[in-house]
């Protein structure tokens, strides 16, 4: 027997908090999702709105959210994430990450609700140390044009530990590393989403730099598995912990693995100079998410490529 809970997410109408909405109802809870649609899109919602135990509230938390129906979790997703977006109006999402998750904290505390923050792999910068590890404290520029994103991320772990200090409040904090799959926005600014357009288009496809530059890419249903294992560990879990895939590509590699699957004859071309802040390196450490959570991805590049490309197919294609 499922003991139903009642959860907000917010951003629930993202790319991962459709997912993270969509297991949390499959696993038997009532669902309050909030979104103020800047960077997400009612389709990834819209088969949810029928569901009993759903609620869409349409609102962006950088305002006060007040909330009647008791809330036993609360997962804080709401903060464009791509750079594309989040340079886009650099001092609200730097307020999304301020105010935004100052007002989810008192939510929180007003409902004795447990919270998680989604935290990213980008307050460890340009990182010096290699695989990242929790207690790495990161090569971040205060002043460069992702600071609104990297720097307000790093605010919004300081928020959340202060106010488990202060007021006892249950947190749990996780930093997403580069995560895909069905539902990438495909204008986005994502590598991943950027490479299979491309590509399904005919467009040539364009690499920052030689493609030298490492990422790792986790497939969007381990994610939203390790989220939520970590919301369930016990209260003395506060994290940080890293959820991300520990199995490195190059850029490069990666537009070739999405130009043979996708079928794309175009050529890669190459712009020889990186983006500014841009780490040449991230790929996370994910010891302390197999200790605590028991937890590690499962699905390989190849095959949540698959997936992800069948899902741009059946969208990019005409009506």
């Amino acid at each position: 027997m499922v003991n139903m809970k009642t959860i907000l997410v917010t951003g629930g109408a993202g790319f991962i908090g459709s997912h993270l909405c969509e297991a949390l109802l499959k696993g038997g809870h009532r669902v309050l999702c909030v979104d103020n649609f800047l960077t997400s899109s009612r389709a990834n919602v819209a088969p949810l709105l029928s569901h009993n135990n759903f609620v869409f509230l349409e609102h962006d938390i950088i305002n006060p959210l007040y909330v009647d129906e008791p809330i036993n979790q609360i997962y804080n997703l709401a903060c464009p994430a791509s750079p594309v977006h989040y340079q886009n109006n650099p001092i609200r999402t730097i307020k999304a990450s301020t105010l935004g998750v100052i007002n989810m904290l008192g939510l929180a505390r007003k409902h004795r609700a447990r919270i998680l923050q989604a935290s990213t792999s980008e307050v460890y910068g340009d990182p010096l140390v290699h695989p990242q590890t929790e207690d790495y404290r990161g090569n971040v520029s205060t002043i460069g044009p992702r600071a609104c994103y990297d720097e307000g991320k790093r605010v919004s772990e300081t928020l959340c530990f202060d106010y488990h200090r202060t007021h006892g409040l249950e947190i749990k904090v996780v930093r997403i590393f580069n995560t895909y799959g069905p539902r990438l926005a495909e204008n986005d600014g994502r590598v991943v989403s950027n490479f299979i357009a491309a590509a399904l288009r005919g467009e040539p496809m364009i690499v920052d730099g030689d493609g030298s530059q490492t990422r790792s890419f986790c497939y969007v249903d381990d994610l939203v598995d390790g989220i939520i294992k970590m919301m369930d560990t016990s209260a003395d879990i506060q994290g940080p912990v890293n959820l991300g895939n520990p199995v490195e590509f190059t850029i490069k590699e990666l537009a070739e693995k999405v130009m043979a699957l996708a079928g794309s004859a175009r050529p890669i071309t190459y712009t020889k100079k990186f983006r500014e802040d841009d780490p040449m390196q991230r790929c996370p450490n994910i010891a302390k998410a197999k200790s605590l959570l028991n937890w590690e991805p499962k699905v390989d590049l190849e095959t949540g490529l698959k997936k992800t490309i069948e899902y741009f197919r059946n969208k990019l294609e005409p009506a």
